[in-house]
């Protein structure tokens, strides 16, 4: 029998618009299911007792796509009142006074809001595994990890805590954690949304954007997300249309480029793992069966590793930690910041000099293609606490080799989409990326709803029947 959280995002909101669901059986659902299923570290701060009595005052249904859908911040997210740490102890009594643009935004969508889902220290890691709460692990094999740094968003889709979440990212931060547990994960493309938190960084990297189950939500997700924003820049393309509707409709006969190529080649020991590559190839083999010219993206970008260093060292180097705050942080956390702050005004300079450079010659190379096909991880999902004990030189080339085609499309501003395809020996999910134009979202929700089809359905994590 279909419970609740089997519904689609789509199908939940089409649900309580029509009067067949409340918001209130649908926060109380849930708020239940996290309260009696989340051991694996989803949740920072769960506000059950507000969740339901802001559904309870959500008594007619509005035109809004997301009036009475529960919902849950990143805790970069600050939200009046409620404790907002960052994924860190030198922020653990840290209750905001105010709010940031996006909760404030989906408060006025009509959401329900049920709690804070983890994420590494501030955000910084492809792994959420922080020293102020338990790690957030894989729904699938919980002696994993779920990657980072939208750790606990991606798993409280998977495992049926949320119906989807709003996560951030700023060198994979969505698409790695999506990835790793086998949901849909999408980066939009730079200036799409112009909400988010306190801790947007301000050389264009991080940006907001759906996890969801399939492409189908994203698309509700990223429209409800698009028309919440104040404003918006050029780079949301006239005529793109409502972006569900684009994960609706077939997309055509398109150019897709294919690489297994990463800018961290020549500086990183990366490693393709045949499950990885099977999903590649299944995924480009599909797209070719579907009527696209799937080719070679003969990509070969050089001078990569030097400028992201630069710029995820600056990042860090602004976080406002004050010389008694230090002790407190996590290892990496601290070389990050101290590393940042010594770095020059040329030195910065140059990097993001260097990063629009890359960002023009990556823009052109694929300007050949409508997409671009990756591998989503070059590794299997990585065990709790592989990434600790390592000096950060070595934890930050960890990170690298697990997923090194995650931050490049950041620094190149354009949007992604990851997806998984196939499953490995034990049913575990793998996923794939597509990568886009800039204003390019609708081809990818519509090219990952393709691949969904020829997939099939996927089996869930055991959480979801308990």
């Amino acid at each position: 029998m279909a419970r609740l959280h089997d519904l689609s995002l789509v199908a939940q909101t089409e649900a309580l618009r029509a009067g067949d669901l409340s918001p209130a059986e649908l926060a109380a659902h849930y708020v239940d299911r996290i309260q009696r299923l989340d051991d694996l570290g989803a949740f920072a701060e769960v506000t059950a007792s507000a969740a339901l009595q802001r559904a309870a005052r959500l008594e007619r249904p509005t035109a809004a796509a997301l009036w009475g859908v529960p919902l849950a911040d990143k805790d970069l997210v600050a939200r009046e009142g409620v404790p907002t740490r960052y994924g860190s102890r030198a922020r653990v009594d840290h209750v905001p006074t105010a709010s940031d643009p996006l909760a404030r935004a989906l408060d006025a969508a009509g959401t329900v809001n049920v709690g804070k889902t983890s994420t590494s220290e501030f955000g910084l890691t492809g792994f959420t595994e922080p020293l102020i709460h338990a790690p957030a692990r894989d729904p699938w094999r919980p002696s994993a990890g779920a990657g980072g740094s939208s750790g606990g968003a991606a798993v409280a889709v998977a495992a049926g805590f949320l119906p989807g979440a709003v996560g951030s990212d700023g060198g994979g931060s969505i698409r790695i954690p999506s990835a790793t547990v086998g949901v849909v994960g999408l980066k939009p493309s730079r200036g799409r949304l112009s909400i988010g938190s306190g801790f947007d960084s301000p050389d264009g990297l991080s940006v907001t954007g759906p996890i969801t189950r399939s492409a189908e939500d994203a698309g509700l997700l990223l429209d409800a997300l698009v028309e919440l924003a104040p404003f918006r820049y050029a780079t949301a393309a006239p005529g793109s249309g409502p972006f569900v509707d684009a994960a609706r409709r077939p997309p055509g006969d398109l150019r897709v480029g294919v690489t297994t190529v990463s800018p961290w080649d020549d500086d990183e020991d990366i490693v393709l793992h045949p499950d990885a590559r099977t999903a590649f190839e299944t995924a480009a083999a599909w797209l070719s069966d579907a009527g696209h010219d799937v080719t070679d993206a003969d990509w070969h970008p050089v001078g990569y590793a030097s400028l992201f260093h630069v710029l995820w060292r600056a990042s860090a180097a602004r976080i406002p930690l004050s010389d008694d705050d230090m002790p407190l942080v996590e290892p990496l956390t601290a070389w990050l910041v101290r590393e940042g702050r010594r770095l020059s005004s040329l030195d910065l300079l140059g990097g993001l000099a260097s990063a629009r450079a890359f960002e023009r010659r990556t823009i052109e190379d694929f300007s050949r293609f409508d997409a671009v096909l990756t591998p989503a991880l070059a590794q299997v999902p990585q065990r709790v606490g592989a990434y600790a004990g390592h000096s950060p030189e070595r934890t930050f080339a960890m990170q690298v080799e697990y997923a090194p085609y995650s931050s490049f499309v950041n620094v190149a501003g354009l949007p992604a989409l990851t997806l998984p395809v196939t499953t490995d020996a034990e049913g575990h999910p793998v996923s794939v990326q597509l990568i886009g134009r800039p204003g390019g979202e609708a081809t990818l929700l519509s090219l990952g709803a393709q691949l969904e089809r020829r997939r099939g359905a996927l089996p869930h994590p055991p959480v979801w029947a308990a």
